[in-house]
């Protein structure tokens, strides 16, 4: 099967070609048991009193440098110098029905398993495989004090840290210290991730989350990212000693952060949506008024001076986002 079409691609266009495999999927079936009662869900605890942090790998099937990263953590046998830490592989499903032949038909089974945190979707009607294993893995997020949600993009964007809307979530990423471009972001329309998860979106809850896109899914660089990031999370909170994350790290510091403030989100509303240009991630377009894209018959144009492209779609789906505009805000 032929990767899927980009973003603006219509009739007989070529579609882009897929990215290439530059790292080794680990087999995760040694996890599966967990011991929690719940598939691919580890939890340690420390004699030592500390908070309760999450690490989520394979929220998307075809993400895999999270995977990597948790893989080789729980393999090391690392456990929390305080407190209590979990690994979660996520849609694990998802990942096992990846194919080199077509990689980005896996990022969920059904639906986006990251669209269905809110109350209103996990206590509904609905049933998909996506959203059981969302159902099975909520007691395990309602009981985390901290979240890291480790991702990769579609298409190659130096890698950002999503955090929220909340002043916690950018402390939180300023706190980590890596990536160095952090998105102040508000999510999707089509759905609520597991980042904006209930008491994490609540300002008035200590309990935060922070979402990091590692760079393209399958580039060598991404799992050391995904590494760094979580090694960092977990100093930051206490479940690492920092004389091992810098004995792991290193001594020197990684360079100052710049914050990116989200003012719009363009929602794709018709099957006719096409960019008006070449996009790419962090792609800054100087002049407000710029034709963006077009969406059936309206024009898509940059609200704003030095607007800032955040992860366009290479394939475009109604009701979903094909790109966020934001302005450094720093």
């Amino acid at each position: 099967m032929s990767a899927p079409a980009p973003a603006g691609a219509t009739g007989g266009a070529p579609p882009f070609p897929p990215h290439a495999i530059e790292v080794a999927f680990p087999d995760i079936s040694r996890w599966e048991a967990g011991n929690t009662g719940i598939p691919y869900v580890w939890t340690f605890a420390s004699p030592e009193p500390g908070p309760h942090v999450v690490v989520q790998a394979l929220t998307h099937g075809n993400e895999v440098c999270g995977a990597i990263a948790v893989d080789a953590l729980l393999g090391e046998g690392l456990r929390p110098a305080r407190g209590t830490l979990t690994f979660v592989f996520a849609n694990v499903a998802a990942y096992e029905a990846f194919d080199h032949a077509d990689p980005y038909a896996s990022r969920c089974v059904e639906e986006d398993y990251n669209r269905l945190w809110s109350d209103d979707v996990l206590d509904g009607p609905r049933r998909s495989h996506d959203l059981a294993r969302a159902r099975e893995l909520r007691p395990v997020i309602d009981r985390a004090e901290a979240l890291l949600d480790l991702h990769s993009m579609t298409d190659p964007c130096p890698p950002l840290a999503l955090a929220g809307t909340r002043a916690k979530g950018l402390a939180l990423a300023r706190a980590v210290g890596v990536p160095v471009h952090i998105v102040i972001d508000a999510g999707h329309a089509a759905g609520r991730r597991v980042r904006d998860y209930a008491f994490f979106d609540d300002p008035a809850d200590p309990r935060a989350a922070l979402l990091v896109e590692c760079g393209q899914h399958w580039e060598r660089a991404a799992p050391e990212v995904a590494l760094e990031a979580t090694i960092r999370f977990l100093a930051h909170h206490g479940t690492m000693r920092s004389e091992d994350a810098q004995a792991r790290l290193g001594k020197t510091s990684p360079p100052p952060q710049r914050a990116i403030a989200v003012t719009d989100a363009v929602t794709i509303r018709s099957e006719r949506f096409a960019f008006a240009m070449p996009v790419h991630g962090l792609k800054v377009v100087p002049k407000a008024g710029t034709l963006l894209a077009t969406d059936g018959g309206a024009d898509v144009r940059t609200p704003h001076d030095d607007c800032v492209l955040i992860m366009p779609t290479r394939k475009p789906k109604i009701g979903e986002t094909a790109v966020r505009l934001g302005r450094f805000v720093d």
